[in-house]
């Protein structure tokens, strides 16, 4: 599999990069960072790309990979339903692609996220402080 990598020069971008080309069954095709071309993607026939970037430049990037049929795998944070909404739209005209989004890969948020979610109607307000 021909995997990009979109934020590759940042702390999880560069973890990604070592990760796909460790893997046996992947091809680092594109190392892409800001300032860097998306073309680079489409250029070396990316098959998926992993973003992790910022939310300020994720959708037009989303929109690129989509309309050129590449996967995203997506790490970034800030999707607001709108957000999620504007990407479904984005997918339904494009039917070959996919998207991820898992803004959070650590196993103890997810299950934070899963928890707060189970409780939640046993509750009448909640207020969630990070330490």
């Amino acid at each position: 599999m021909r995997v990009g990598v979109l934020g590759a020069r940042g702390k999880v971008g560069t973890t990604m990069c070592a990760a796909v080309r460790n893997a046996d069954d992947m091809t680092l095709s594109a190392e892409v960072d800001a300032g860097d071309s998306l073309a680079m993607f489409t250029d070396n026939d990316t098959e998926v790309v992993i973003d992790f970037t910022h939310p300020d430049v994720v959708m037009n990037s989303l929109e690129f990979l989509i309309d050129n049929g590449i996967h995203a795998v997506v790490g970034t944070t800030g999707f607001t339903d709108d957000r999620i909404a504007k990407v479904e739209t984005w997918l339904a005209a494009k039917p070959g692609a996919g998207v991820l989004i898992a803004p959070n890969f650590a196993i103890g948020a997810v299950l934070s996220m899963y928890f707060a979610q189970k409780a939640a109607p046993y509750f009448e307000s909640v207020e969630v402080i990070e330490l």
